[in-house]
């Protein structure tokens, strides 16, 4: 299974893979250079889902080598398209024809292919101006993909938009998702939760989740990847592992623990005749269900992501 990352040189592709998947913080991808050709990196997700990743230079000369010389090694068998735009870029025309000539290569090797525009650097525009822009961008991105169609997501690597827009794409990549809902929602209601989450373990994107009560804040699950993250990052420097978390105030208590050797599990609790080693156990009791889930959720899957 082929995915292909693709955008103009400058656009961010790199920085925010290196977020995602290789534990950069967002300063320190400033020391990162321009792709050169293709880097390949291989990342192991959720155990069965091996990503061997494939960033593409976006300069002009390898941009132009994609849609003649490499049109067939690259656009063969694409499972999704991430296409990511610079929202300042100086050359809006320019992006738009590489776009085009991607969507073209795509319909002619990979008409089934699942197609993601990342609007990126939205950090970059004044704040009273980003619904409009975006809001722009995202409909000529959808005519312009015609007879495709393409989810756009506004990115940032300095807030949690950069984790919203992953998560919805790799959420797309997982082959089990739906039985992972249904057990998930089954250990909520069991344990009387108000909500559940689950996060990949090296990357903590949230893969699945469940909730038996609204929630106020539309974007807690990517800040709490964003700010876990960075706190394993933290642990890291020290020579300490994170393991588990518990968060307590006098409206609920959420627990963060490993789950499965591939996850990370979130519990939300605002019952406070719960004791916390009830809750604590319960997650204990359910990972051997989950693990046997990931088992035996079939053959390993190799998504290559170029």
């Amino acid at each position: 299974m082929a995915v292909l990352l693709m955008g103009k040189s400058g656009s961010g592709k790199t920085s925010m893979r290196s977020i995602i998947f290789a534990n950069y913080i967002a300063r320190d991808t400033r020391r990162l250079g321009a792709t050169i050709d293709v880097e390949h990196s291989h990342v192991r997700f959720l155990g069965n889902l091996v990503l061997n990743l494939w960033d593409c230079g976006g300069q002009d000369t390898f941009m132009e080598n994609y849609f003649t010389s490499q049109r067939d090694n690259i656009f063969r068998n694409v499972e999704v398209l991430i296409y990511v735009f610079d929202v300042e870029s100086r050359e809006l025309e320019k992006d738009m024809h590489y776009y085009q000539s991607c969507l073209e290569a795509i319909l002619q090797n990979s008409p089934d292919a699942k197609i993601f525009c990342l609007v990126h650097k939205m950090d970059l525009v004044q704040e009273d101006q980003r619904d409009l822009i975006f809001k722009e961008r995202e409909e000529d991105l959808r005519r312009l993909s015609r007879p495709l169609e393409c989810a756009c997501f506004r990115t940032s690597i300095w807030d949690e938009t950069l984790y919203k827009a992953w998560s919805s794409i790799v959420y797309q990549l997982i082959p089990n998702v739906q039985q992972l809902e249904m057990n998930l929602r089954n250990f909520a209601q069991i344990i009387e939760a108000d909500e559940v989450l689950l996060f990949e373990r090296a990357t903590f994107l949230v893969i699945s989740h469940y909730q038996c009560k609204e929630q106020r804040d539309i974007h807690r699950f990517e800040k709490i990847s964003n700010i876990i993250k960075q706190f394993k990052l933290s642990c890291s420097k020290l020579a300490a592992s994170f393991q588990s978390m518990e968060v307590r105030n006098s409206n609920f208590a959420a627990f963060i623990d490993i789950f499965t050797s591939n996850t990370y599990v979130m519990v939300v609790m605002s019952d406070p005749s719960i004791p916390s080693a009830a809750t604590l156990i319960n997650i204990r009791n359910a990972r051997k269900h989950f693990e046997k889930l990931e088992r035996v959720d079939g053959p390993k899957h190799s998504l290559l992501m170029r």
